[in-house]
């Protein structure tokens, strides 16, 4: 059985656990301790003349676009465009009388726990894979609860409040997750990382006041109501998605995530059948709806697949940034979908958050960030005999 993160079951001892790009570059000898890597550091800046200046600039922006960190903005993009897709998805269900935003994700909980479960088990053996339940499932069920709550405290703040205040609050889970990340980790953040976090901020000012302008907002029914809901969910997005980093940079990516469906299905299926079980059956089930929830589905599962990827190669708070882009590649789903105007704010908006991600990364890299270590529990003797696996992607 093949591993869907071929990265956790490489021999430690093939390449650098902190890099992507090759062998490691080691201080002193071949048996030098991994925490004596050396990591990639800028080129200075040289402020003697304009010229220097200038070229010194340009070898600083040439030094940013590592494989990693490709690899990392590809990434970002690449979950904003999930998010766009169950956007859309979501609104077309609703459109079709199916409003059932529990009973929407235990689909996405159910597909996490039938493919990444039975390869941890592979991994650790039934026995070890009880023990790892035992004794560290408690954390996993937090983890769990709070994203299950999360997604569907999000969805109903859309019932209520207004998209202006929908796309405004939910970025309240960027300083959240840069909270709890140094809490857990305690990252040393340049003030260059902090500059891009504002300029992708007011990236999501352009983009939210294309929407104004083009009339794409909708009145609120309950704004407080509203606004609470969104608060409260975007604060546990931003935990879950910090508390899911310092997971997966410490244990193997399928155990996180198989352990994420796991306890999500049971916890958003109880919930499910206790608050919509009714309208379950007064739902539209048909060949469209059901179409509708394998693309949903299918998006999320992308998604919960490469964030925690993301996670390792750069970080949670960079994986929020990148979700700022998310209501341009709406625009070009409305295009075709919804017959949206093209509104000129809408492009440099795109550009001011890509930007943004560009100087987030601007004197610090994605090495530093945070150790990336992760191993199977000591408890459990994994198959195949090794208890260190390679986690860099």
């Amino acid at each position: 059985m093949s591993s869907p993160y071929p990265e956790d079951t490489k021999d430690v001892k093939a390449l650098r656990p902190d890099s992507i790009d090759g062998p490691p570059s080691l201080p002193n000898s071949p048996s030098a301790p991994h925490d004596d890597v050396r990591l990639a550091v800028r080129p200075p800046l040289d402020y003697s003349s304009a010229p220097a200046f200038a070229r010194s600039v340009w070898r600083r922006f040439a030094s940013l676009w590592t494989k990693r960190f490709i690899l990392s903005l590809l990434a970002g993009q690449l979950v904003s465009l999930c998010i766009t897709c169950t956007n859309v998805t979501t609104t077309e269900l609703v459109d079709r009388n199916w409003a059932l935003p529990t009973t929407q994700t235990f689909f996405l909980y159910f597909s996490l726990f039938v493919i990444y479960t039975p390869y941890t088990i592979y991994r650790y053996t039934f026995i070890g894979w009880l023990k790892m339940i035992y004794k560290d499932g408690w954390k996993y069920i937090i983890l769990a609860a709070c994203d299950v709550e999360g997604n569907f405290l999000v969805v109903k703040a859309y019932q209520y409040t207004t998209l202006l205040s929908c796309m405004l609050l939910d970025a309240w889970a960027i300083p959240v997750c840069l909270l709890f990340c140094f809490i857990y980790m305690r990252p040393k953040y340049h003030w260059t990382q902090l500059l891009g976090i504002i300029i992708c901020v007011g990236g999501l000012g352009m983009l939210v006041a294309s929407d104004e302008i083009t009339d794409k907002d909708w009145p609120a029914s309950s704004r407080a109501k509203g606004d609470i809901f969104m608060l409260v969910g975007a604060t546990l997005y931003g935990f879950t998605n910090a508390t899911e980093e310092f997971f997966v940079r410490r244990s193997p990516l399928y155990e996180v995530v198989g352990q994420l469906g796991m306890w999500g299905v049971l916890i958003n299926g109880i919930q499910a059948a206790g608050l919509e079980h009714k309208a379950m059956t007064t739902a539209s089930w048909n060949g469209a709806t059901i179409g509708l929830l394998v693309a949903y589905t299918a998006a999320m599962f992308i998604l919960y697949t490469v964030a925690p990827i993301l996670y390792r190669m750069a970080s949670s708070a960079y994986y929020n940034l990148s979700l700022l882009s998310s209501d341009f590649y709406g625009l070009l789903f409305g295009l075709f979908l919804f017959h949206y105007s093209v509104y000129w704010l809408y492009f440099p908006a795109f550009a001011v958050v890509i930007l943004g991600l560009i100087i987030y990364f601007w004197h610090a890299t994605p090495e530093e960030q945070g150790k990336i270590e992760p191993r199977v529990p000591e408890y459990v003797n994994e198959r195949g005999g090794t208890t260190l696996v390679v986690g860099q992607v």
